[in-house]
């Protein structure tokens, strides 16, 4: 079977939490759940820095702006490791070259990665931090359904990473209003800190 759906699901999931994926694939692979996970990321080193920055992520992306800017940290870290679990599964499976699955799984996870980034960006306009916890909770489960899901029925969970991220793309040009009141107010934030830097302590000496 073509390794392209679950190349494809796996790089819409790194683009919303890549270490998770990697801690999912490691020990789907490491426990014999399945033979398609290469032993990359099987390793133990592997793993545990998986659970680890996966830990750090967790805390992070519930925290209302600090996920914001974990996600701008991520902007290339997420569509790399999108794009390297995807050349791996294409290389322990040998039914596509590693170059195109790179591209496929980096593309996805870079457009799932924007998408995520989008959305939080729409979300922190609110004063409330009850909405980036349930934001952060639902893409957790999300994230470990649709890889688990891709283990046992890949053009299945391949669709659903498809039909999600196209309602993500249109959610965001939807909310495209909010995400502008955003930057511009982090924007202004930021000019507040740069002049009460410039201006120094009052009153001086």
């Amino acid at each position: 079977m073509s390794v392209i759906p679950l190349v494809f699901t796996s790089g819409w999931a790194s683009g919303i939490n890549a270490y998770a994926v990697v801690l999912l694939l490691g020990v789907f692979g490491a426990t014999g759940v399945s033979d398609e996970v290469p032993a990359a990321l099987q390793r133990t080193d592997v793993l545990i820095v998986a659970g680890v920055l996966f830990l750090c992520e967790v805390v992070a992306d519930k925290i209302p702006y600090v996920d914001s800017v974990w996600d701008t940290a991520h902007t290339v870290i997420r569509p790399v490791a999108g794009a390297v679990i995807a050349a791996l599964l294409a290389g322990e499976s040998g039914s596509l070259p590693e170059l195109a699955a790179g591209a496929i799984g980096g593309s996805t996870a870079l457009m799932s990665h924007l998408v995520k980034a989008g959305t939080r960006m729409a979300v922190n306009t609110s004063p409330e931090p009850f909405s980036n916890i349930g934001m952060s909770i639902a893409e957790d489960l999300g994230v470990a359904g649709v890889v688990t899901f891709a283990i046992f029925n890949p053009v299945a969970a391949a669709i659903i990473a498809a039909v999600l991220l196209v309602l993500g793309i249109v959610i965001v040009i939807f909310l495209a209003s909010r995400i502008r009141r955003f930057l511009r107010r982090r924007a202004q934030r930021r000019e507040e800190k740069r002049l009460a830097g410039a201006e120094g302590p009052w009153p001086p000496g």
